[in-house]
């Protein structure tokens, strides 16, 4: 039952009010002891990268309505309640259940050269003996429009270059080739697309992820090469050479798949009914492990709770870990968990998500009202010394972005991702891409700003009406 404070006191003073005054008091000095503590206790821990280990080595990849996908629900039930959480459970979510199967491809002229590629995620297959054709070279999806009758037959290549940036920002860029190329191609007569991989290696593993067919046009077999095998290609092309390709996938869309978001809580001491939600997702791709993407964001966000759990004073509010389902190729998760709490997001007072990997964590990015930045700086400014103080707006994830039209105030790290994308949706994303001294940085930031968002004398100020619309490719 809520208490007469909890349900009188907004309407005294309003929850922007009560944010306000939060914000302006002082951090007292066993809250700053506290962070302080859950710092250092990060920085020694070996649980957030057992944790990878253990999702990594037992599941395997887990892909959504796969077996990997039941290992790691059934997994990630087990590890919640040997660390210690409560309210342990399996919530019920229907996932698309895609399978890639056999895929081969070879330049069959100007000299033959066999060529590594994969099935974006959702791809229909090729006919029996797959595709051939003469190839067709755009850089953008706007050039894919622009070649008009010359696609007519043919396979188009898209061969547009993911920038290497720190911040990672070079994948928004040319993520949305990879959703939108088919069905652009497709509108013009192609018999296929192949993408240079949106991913920033030279080695020959391709990137998979989700495609986008529109409604209404035909659906043509789309695949990524590796990068190197998209830049031969590009310059047969730029040589004047006529390519021709044939390639072959195998790929089916099977019957929707039973899975699972899986909770597990730390109850808080006061008010147990307000909830910080520590976010990642369960499931990955096919083609590795899911290591970078997303078992470190899964060990990140568990370890900083269970750490937490362990202080002798719990925070006010319940923290709350969900391992989200289907965030890879559908976001069935995300929208099954909106949906099953919806009666109870107004008292979500936060909710942070990690999932851009395992490299170094400097700060916090967060989205939520204005009232809220004092309060954030000192925390931020609590975290400086320890290399972990810097702060920016726009905060959130592709699954906490479901409670965004909710108001929900949303929390990421700040990480380095420089080689995030060498890795990312690739049979390269293994568990020796792990550096517990790297993913503890990110353990040491997400379980001081959880403590921080869980102890506030009262909860933030929510996003504003005009900023709580989804965004977010994937």
């Amino acid at each position: 039952m809520k208490s007469a404070r909890l349900v009188l006191a907004p309407a005294l003073l309003g929850a922007a009010a009560l944010a306000l005054s939060a914000a302006r008091s002082e951090p007292p000095a066993d809250f700053r002891a506290t962070l302080e503590r859950l710092v250092r206790a990060a920085r020694e821990t070996n649980g957030a990268y057992d944790t990878v280990r253990g999702l990594t080595d037992t599941a395997g990849p887990r892909l959504s309505g796969s077996a990997g996908d039941a290992r790691a629900v059934a997994w990630a039930e087990a590890a919640l309640k040997a660390q210690g959480f409560t309210n342990v459970r399996a919530e019920a979510v229907t996932v698309p259940h895609w399978e890639r199967g056999e895929e081969s491809g070879e330049i069959v002229s100007p000299a033959p050269f066999r060529l590594s590629l994969c099935a974006l995620g959702g791809s229909v297959a090729t006919p029996a003996g797959g595709v051939e054709a003469d190839v067709v070279e755009a850089r953008s999806l706007e050039a894919v429009d622009a070649l008009g009758e010359k696609a007519k037959g043919r396979i188009v290549l898209v061969w547009k270059v993911m920038e290497r940036r720190p911040d990672g920002s070079g994948y928004g860029a040319a993520v949305p080739v990879r959703g939108g190329a088919a069905s652009r191609a497709a509108k013009i007569g192609a018999v296929g697309v192949l993408i240079r991989s949106v991913g920033t290696s030279n080695a020959r593993f391709p990137h998979t992820g989700s495609l986008r067919y529109e409604e209404g046009v035909p659906k043509i077999p789309a695949a990524a090469l590796a990068n190197p095998d998209a830049d031969l290609l590009h310059r047969l092309l730029a040589d004047g050479k006529s390519v021709r390709v044939r390639f072959a996938l195998g790929a089916r869309t099977l019957p929707d798949a039973a899975s699972s978001n899986v909770l597990g809580e730390i109850p808080g001491l006061e008010k147990p009914e307000e909830i910080v939600v520590l976010g990642g997702h369960l499931d990955s791709w096919d083609l590795g492990q899911g290591a970078i993407d997303d078992a470190a964001g899964l060990g990140i966000v568990i370890e900083a709770a269970r750490l937490i759990g362990q202080l002798p004073r719990r925070p006010r509010r319940t923290l709350r870990v969900v391992a989200f389902a289907n965030e890879e190729n559908g976001l069935a998760g995300a929208r099954a968990y909106a949906k099953a709490h919806a009666a109870e997001l107004p008292r979500h007072a936060a909710a942070i998500e990690s999932d851009s990997g395992a490299g170094r964590v400097s700060g916090f990015s967060w989205t939520a009202g204005p009232s809220a930045e004092p309060y954030l700086a000192k925390v931020a400014s609590i975290l400086k010394p320890f290399g972990l103080g810097d702060v920016k707006k726009g905060g959130g994830g592709a699954d906490v972005d479901a409670l965004r039209a909710a108001g929900v105030p949303l929390f990421s790290p700040i990480q380095d991702v420089s080689r995030y994308f060498d890795l990312h949706h690739s049979a390269d994303d293994t568990f020796d891409k792990i550096d517990r001294e790297e993913l503890n940085t990110g353990v040491a930031e997400v379980a001081a700003l959880a403590y921080a968002l869980a102890e506030s004398e009262a909860p933030l100020e929510r996003i504003p009406e005009a900023e709580r619309a989804e965004r977010r490719e994937r």
